[in-house]
């Protein structure tokens, strides 16, 4: 068996089947031996789990879920991995490993397919190229997951888990966080891959939401608001929704004076109750206008 966090073994490996590197596919593998079991361990993952895998590579973590989980689906892009992943983790009875984009993949299926009445989770370490199309599919589409552990770029990371309503906050920290709790769980060196990528990495865990925090009277214009807000957000909040909105100043104006809010306010500012406030009021003087 394969030592997979000996750099000089998985060149070795790597070398027995002619693979590459893609910079295309952003593959880093993880040879810290401490990094998987942490990992999964943390996460909360044992027997009664099945467990979706996102970009298996050779299989570090895949080995480490395939040890503590029910059921294991990994998901691999890229077919010259298949072969290695048979040789490392193929002896597993409880993996099966799919040669897929994650991102054409319907979930909801695969869950229902695969899983059965097991409570299902999402754990690996993303390309840091999807990770954010990847985490919002993974939210938006609610294909029933009790929660994603994922590691991702560190900035990232620290953008997530900032409060809606500080300068770090983002509109994908509005939309994780109203999807899901989420948390860091520890960080990761670059110095931790091979090979090394240019930056740190973090583990996060996001619980699912049962439902939202706050009460969005339409979800979809919710989120309109959130994404026009900080999509200028060197402007005020006044002029960056009424070029993302389509509204009238005046409309918009308005509507940030009901909830309180000064002329020059800005989106990095508005906490998520805030924005749902804003985003309620603004459609309701839309439509009566």
């Amino acid at each position: 068996m394969y030592n997979l966090t000996d750099s000089a073994a998985v060149r070795s490996l790597l070398t027995k089947h002619g693979f590459n590197f893609s910079k295309g596919l952003g593959q880093n593998f993880i040879i810290d031996p401490e990094i998987c079991p942490d990992m999964v361990e943390m996460s909360g993952i044992n027997r009664e789990y099945g467990v979706i895998e996102i970009g298996p590579g050779i299989g570090v973590l895949t080995r480490e879920l395939c040890l503590r989980a029910g059921k294991v689906v990994s998901i691999e892009i890229d077919k010259r991995l298949l072969p290695i992943l048979g040789e490392t983790v193929g002896g597993f009875e409880n993996l099966k490993i799919i040669n897929a984009d994650v991102l054409k993949t319907d979930l909801k299926r695969l869950i229902a397919d695969e899983f059965g009445d097991m409570p299902v989770c999402v754990c690996a370490n993303l390309p840091y190229y999807i990770t954010s199309p990847v985490i919002m599919d993974l939210l938006e589409k609610k294909p029933g997951l009790k929660f994603v552990t994922v590691m991702v770029q560190k900035e990232w990371a620290d953008r997530i888990i900032s409060p809606v309503g500080s300068r770090e906050a983002g509109a994908v920290t509005a939309a994780v966080n109203y999807y899901s709790e989420p948390k860091k769980l520890f960080n990761v060196s670059k110095n931790s891959f091979m090979p090394a990528p240019k930056v740190d990495s973090s583990v996060i865990k996001m619980d699912i939401r049962s439902a939202p925090p706050v009460g969005a009277e339409d979800e979809k214009f919710f989120f309109s608001v959130v994404k026009s807000a900080f999509g200028q957000r060197r402007k005020t909040a006044v002029n960056s929704l009424s070029s993302g909105l389509g509204i009238s100043k005046e409309i918009i104006s308005a509507a940030l004076a009901e909830c309180g809010f000064e002329p020059t306010v800005r989106a990095e500012t508005m906490t998520m109750e805030q924005f749902c406030g804003l985003s309620n009021c603004i459609l309701r003087k839309s439509r009566a206008d």
